[in-house]
């Protein structure tokens, strides 16, 4: 499952670096990313879709450190960003303008001016307000901004309730019923560039089933709207591959997702933009942790970790599996819940599960926790957020500083009323 994070002579490393090397020289709560992982996956998908030569943009929303992003990007990746914070991140991380998709329902003028200027690749729009938004900022600006309305197909992913996108419920795109009207839109308003269609289905998607389900049902629409717009040739099918959580758990099936949307993507004719995200860093990531205490009452046994929802919120927000391995191998488990030291009851890695029987001042590490583990962290509780570093063979860096508490009232301010 990550197979850039594992145990050599009873110690767990990442790549060729002893996990309790990077414990010991950055501390914990730690982020660790495996850079070998980060590009094999990339390339993994750049060669299973060679026939159409994709755009990927990386999913910065997934994880933003600059490491990640810039390792991703010299190897032709582009990004796909939501916040005129991401597009930022991208630019910095040295991700080129043109290979940039800005998406997100509520992108405010100034982070449209902002994307119009740096001369991002396409936005993708999702409502008819946002269209006349963005057509009256490219007019101020004097510049034309290219977009791509994201159609809901109403198909569904198959995944968790609050990670399905492509649901005519969610606050995502526009109907496919109403597509046409809004390009039509789109075609009367001055200072827009009909560049194309986007969608984006939901995540994680381990199934290549709704894919084709969504090509199949946007295809007729593409032909009609590749006949009337000379300019409509990006087609946008967004991201959602999967990755195994779970030992058991088959890795997305790349060959198959080839085989059925290569075809398609070939017979509708449009540059084929895709964004995956999870499917890059997921596996790429391991969040280590010390174990504080291990704690027994009548009921359960608690082993208390310095890491918690702060950190890593997917389990307690998404019901997420995450497997944890001790550091130091061992053969022994014990039943009982992973915890943080958050006063929530729903600061939890893992519940009711058998887990590596540890002891206080023992490292544990959480797998799995390279896509949406430190992108989503917060400094509830005042707790400072987790350092971070990436690992190159036998090579590791910190990519980004553990935070203090002075980091925490920074910018704050008392006036003198208070």
């Amino acid at each position: 499952m990550m197979s850039d994070f594992i145990y050599r002579d009873g110690e767990l490393h990442a790549e060729g670096v002893p996990v309790r090397t990077l414990a010991e020289t950055y501390g914990t709560p730690l982020y660790v990313y495996s850079r070998a992982h980060l590009l094999r996956q990339y390339r993994a998908l750049a060669e299973a879709m060679r026939e159409v030569r994709p755009l990927i943009c990386y999913a910065v929303k997934t994880n933003t450190n600059a490491a990640v992003i810039r390792a991703v990007a010299r190897e032709g990746a582009g990004a796909d960003v939501v916040s005129g914070g991401e597009l930022f991140r991208a630019l910095q991380a040295g991700v080129p303008a043109g290979k940039i998709v800005f998406a997100g329902v509520g992108k405010t003028e100034r982070e449209i001016d902002y994307a119009l200027g740096q001369g991002i690749r396409f936005f993708t729009v999702e409502s008819e307000p946002e269209l006349e938004r963005m057509s009256a900022v490219a007019r101020r600006a004097g510049r034309t901004a290219r977009v791509a309305i994201r159609v809901n197909p109403d198909v569904d992913p198959k995944t968790h309730k609050h990670t399905s996108t492509g649901k005519r419920e969610t606050k995502f795109g526009v109907d496919i019923e109403r597509a046409e009207s809004g390009y039509e839109l789109a075609a009367r308003l001055p200072g827009l560039e009909i560049a194309g269609l986007h969608m984006h289905l939901g995540s994680p998607i381990m199934s290549i089933d709704p894919y084709v389900e969504a090509l199949e049902k946007v295809a007729p629409m593409c032909a009609r709207m590749r006949a009337r717009f000379p300019s409509f040739r990006e087609l946008d099918l967004g991201g959602g591959l999967g990755i195994p959580y779970r030992p058991e758990q088959a890795p997305f099936d790349l060959a198959g997702f080839a085989a059925a949307v290569v075809p398609r993507v070939r017979a509708i004719g449009m540059t084929l933009v895709l964004e995956p995200g999870r499917f890059i860093a997921g596996n790429a990531g391991i969040l280590v942790a010390r174990v504080q205490y291990v704690k027994d009452n009548p009921f359960k046994k608690f082993v208390v970790i310095d890491a918690a929802m702060n950190d890593l919120i997917r389990p307690p927000l998404y019901e997420a599996h995450h497997e944890l391995r001790a550091v130091r191998e061992t053969g022994e488990t014990m039943l009982g819940d992973v915890v943080g030291p958050i006063c929530e009851s729903t600061d939890y890695m893992t519940q009711n599960r058998r887990v590596p029987a540890v002891a206080q001042g023992d490292l544990l590490a959480i797998l799995s926790a390279g896509a949406y583990g430190f992108a989503m962290a917060s400094n509830y509780n005042s707790r400072g957020r987790a350092a971070e570093v990436m690992v190159d063979g036998d090579r590791h860096a910190l990519t980004r500083a553990r935070e203090t508490w002075e980091d925490l009232v920074r910018g704050e301010t008392i006036p003198d009323w208070a």
